[in-house]
């Protein structure tokens, strides 16, 4: 059988499952039909960065992000994004989006990531238990252009550049490094068959490849750190003994152990219900595997700096004694950034599913535990679930570390490898590889673009802080 069969018209899934009746085009015709499209969109219109004049106000913008947020968690969100402009970068998916919108694209659309900077890639452990390197936040996922992730990658390897006390070369190395990395794997998914780039994966020795040689003592102490975080590992640091039992950690404001909901249920109660929603969108097996658990405890924590302020709830589990725990975050899920500028739209209604959808298309080994919930925790809001400590790790960066601008060009290249296999698993590598070309002329012209984008962050930020000192809203310092 040629194709795929039709599904009912009633079926939600049914537009996507149409774009496969169409005759398929063969490899090599969708990658010179990707090349011709640069008639229509030189590639070098990509480096051009210009505020246009209608450009809304990028306080506003964050601003209105706060409402429905934990009203007492705002101050410290708007506090977190002050701290400098990489942390501004990384809390203004909203402002870029926009900022993006109208700018070239090629229109090869991706299962984007929305949010995409250099501090959201991680290690994780795969369902098979290998310690791997991925995208690890999904909170903005949504189809759209595969130009606004490469984007907004460049632009946050230029801005972390800066921040760790580079120079203006160094912030254009480290943006070029990020193209250069996704210009170069994106050829060499788009010529691999399509199971072979869904099994695909970045592995430990990957990493260790690509690290220059003065940094692989300190890259491997980073993959052995994750590699003991797990559970097991995590309960030391998450709990304490309360009354001959563990407990959550308290931790005020960050980690807050909650009685009741804004609504005046019970906390108990309302993680109930909206834990049974959650096991329902879970296959058998994984359901039966979770029931085995018992839940022990929960409390409200603060993540990231875009997050903050959204009801996020970790949650600890027991199955077999102390020594077999699970940690389980619940977090609340909003329309991503990118669907008032996005051409298409996923079939899903509730927002979880769409973080659990985006991410189970194009991270490679997805936490056997991701599923979602409807909104039955706080009336009106959504979530998703997923495990909070499992052979997890990343890169921290540190403001003035200019020790660590060395090896960040190596450390973008790797990320654009990563984003580089996340479109290839949701969109099509070989008319995206055509577009791009083996040249440096993609990665020159988003260097360029990174650097007039760095400014635009740092005059963004510097905005905020204006409106900070003139008291258009409360923030909190330092935590």
């Amino acid at each position: 059988m040629n194709h795929i069969p039709s599904t009912s018209p009633d079926d939600s899934g049914s537009a996507i499952y149409r774009d496969f009746l169409q005759t398929p085009l063969a490899r090599s015709e969708r990658r010179a039909a990707g090349k011709a499209l640069r008639e229509r969109t030189p590639r070098a219109h990509h480096g051009i960065y210009v505020p246009r004049p209608d450009r809304p106000d990028p306080i506003a913008t964050i601003l209105a992000q706060n409402q429905g947020r934990v009203e007492s968690l705002v101050p410290v969100r708007m506090g977190r994004m002050l701290a400098s402009p990489f942390a501004f970068l990384r809390g203004s998916a909203a402002v870029m989006a926009a900022d993006l919108a109208p700018s070239p694209r090629t229109g090869i659309p991706v299962m984007a990531c929305g949010d995409m900077h250099v501090s959201n890639f991680g290690l994780f452990a795969s369902a098979e238990r290998n310690l791997v390197f991925a995208i690890n936040d999904f909170d903005e996922t949504h189809p759209g252009p595969w130009e606004w992730d490469v984007k907004r990658l460049a632009a946050s390897a230029a801005v972390a550049a800066r921040f760790l006390g580079g120079d203006r070369h160094a912030a254009e190395e480290a943006a070029h490094a990020a193209v250069s990395g996704y210009v170069r794997w994106i050829d060499r998914y788009s010529k691999l068959g399509l199971l072979e780039v869904w099994y695909c994966q970045i592995d430990e020795q990957d990493i260790l490849d690509v690290c220059p040689k003065d940094l692989r003592k300190t890259t491997r102490k980073l993959l052995d750190k994750a590699r003991a975080r797990g559970h097991f590992t995590a309960l030391d640091r998450l709990t304490h003994t309360v009354d001959g039992d563990q407990r959550l950690i308290e931790d005020r404001p960050i980690i807050v152990r909650e009685t009741h909901m804004p609504d005046g249920r019970s906390v108990e109660q309302a993680l109930d219900r909206m834990l049974q929603s959650y096991v329902a969108s879970l296959s058998y097996d994984r359901r039966r595997l979770l029931m085995r658990y018992t839940l022990i405890d929960a409390v409200r924590k603060v993540v990231g700096v875009g997050s903050v302020g959204l009801e996020c709830w970790v949650l600890f589990l027991r199955g077999e004694g102390k020594d077999d725990p699970l940690f389980l975050q619940v977090k609340e899920a909003r329309p991503s950034v990118l669907a008032p500028y996005a051409e298409s739209q996923l079939p899903m209604e509730n927002q979880g599913h769409r973080v659990v959808a985006g991410q189970r298309l194009i991270q490679g080994s997805p936490d056997i535990f991701l599923g979602w919930g409807p909104n039955d925790g706080v009336p009106g809001k959504q979530y998703y679930v997923r495990q909070l400590a499992d052979m997890k790790g990343g890169v921290k960066f540190a403001e003035g570390d200019k020790a660590a601008v060395k090896g960040l060009a190596s450390y973008a290249r790797l990320c654009g490898r990563a984003l580089a296999l996340a479109h290839a698993k949701s969109g099509d590598a070989a008319m995206i590889s055509g577009y791009c070309g083996c040249s440096d002329a993609l990665p020159d012209a988003l260097a360029r673009f990174a650097l007039a984008y760095a400014e635009q962050t740092e005059a963004d930020h510097a905005a905020l802080d204006k409106a900070a000192r003139a008291g258009r809203f409360a923030y909190v310092v330092g935590k």
